[in-house]
């Protein structure tokens, strides 16, 4: 890392977007304590993240891109066994487990093990163990990385309605859609450094193409728009113009 200077705002929804070896993954273990710093200083919420490291860590719920579970134990066990990590009574520990696997579908799969879930059941899981004990922040790294269509579109709507409820997420991604759909401000990093901040839209017009979004009452396959660059994704066609109003009826016609 380069001199990075961020702020995330208490209950915003902040995207770090950029290419793979860009410092998004670095950056979550700086915030989260688990990269030392050589210089300068990291705080969450007031509680500097190596001085104050219990107090600044309890605070976060972090989601990595690698899975990886403890093979020994039922998923609803990992669950409860990561909210009394955090301090949580048995109880209470019992009742966050119970409405974690609800909300993420996993209610039937409360007594198996890890490695007898598909990829997007193990995503599922490792959002949930950030969750269990509550946090007021949630970190996310890459989570959609390799899920199909409808989990994506599933956890989106799950992390909007949470975000709403108060929670302060960050989300690194590399899928400028993703940015796009789900967060109020956007920081671009590469090669270590921070190259630019702002809401994706602002972002979009001022360093790359704008576009429009065409929704098909039914499918069309190899759709030809000329000049036009544009691709399918969801069922729904993105067409790069730097003149949506302008260009917007020869594109439909």
């Amino acid at each position: 890392m380069k001199g990075i200077d961020l702020a995330i705002p208490e209950g915003s929804f902040y995207g770090l977007l950029g290419p793979n070896g860009a410092g998004k993954t670095t950056t979550i273990g700086i915030i989260t304590g688990l990269v030392h710093l050589t210089s300068g200083t990291a705080s969450v919420m007031g509680y500097d993240t190596i001085l104050e490291y219990r107090k600044s860590r309890r605070l976060i719920g972090l989601s990595p891109q690698e899975l990886n579970f403890d093979v020994f134990f039922s998923i609803g066990e990992l669950l409860t066994l990561q909210a009394g990590y955090y301090g949580l009574p048995h109880a209470k520990a019992k009742e966050r487990t119970t409405l974690m696997l609800d909300q993420f579908g996993l209610t039937e799969k409360r007594k198996s093990r890890a490695r007898e879930l598909s990829g997007g059941m193990k995503r599922r899981v490792q959002i949930a163990k950030a969750l269990v004990h509550d946090p007021p922040i949630l970190i996310l790294d890459e989570p959609t990385a390799g899920v199909d269509i409808e989990l994506r579109h599933m956890l989106w709507d799950y992390l909007r309605k949470i975000n709403k409820e108060g929670k302060t997420i960050l989300l690194t991604t590399h899928y400028i859609e993703e940015a796009e759909q789900l967060c109020e401000s956007v920081s671009i990093i590469d090669d270590g450094n921070i190259i630019t901040t702002g809401s994706p839209e602002k972002l979009t017009q001022s360093h790359g193409m704008s576009g429009l979004e065409i929704t098909l009452s039914s499918s069309l396959d190899n759709l030809d728009l000329g000049s036009w660059n544009s691709k399918n994704i969801d069922g729904k066609i993105h067409v790069d113009t730097s003149c949506p109003e302008k260009d917007m009826a020869d594109i439909i016609n």
